[in-house]
């Protein structure tokens, strides 16, 4: 059975070596480039921690550390987790 509960962002951090161009002409090595993030989410199941990382891509608005996000689990298996920003 699914269950749902809150979870906390611990980190945030940017993928450096994924670099994503956006002009087909630069003038500098970083210029228009886009780098995707990773969000390390921590979330309690039975009075235990869980810890799940997430890519979240360069379109998208990057959250910050200590905002709640949605963590969708199974109760047998916790590690099992789907999150949602």
């Amino acid at each position: 059975m699914e269950i749902t509960i809150n979870g906390i962002i611990t980190k945030v951090y940017k993928q450096w070596w994924l670099k994503i161009n956006t002009k087909s002409f630069r003038l500098g090595p970083f210029d228009g480039a886009l780098f995707p993030h990773v969000i390390k989410v921590k979330y309690t199941v039975n009075s235990k921690d869980y810890f799940k990382l997430k890519w979240v891509g360069p379109y998208k608005t990057v959250p910050v550390v200590n905002q709640n996000v949605i963590v969708v689990c199974n109760d047998q298996k916790p590690k099992k987790a789907r999150i949602f920003l």
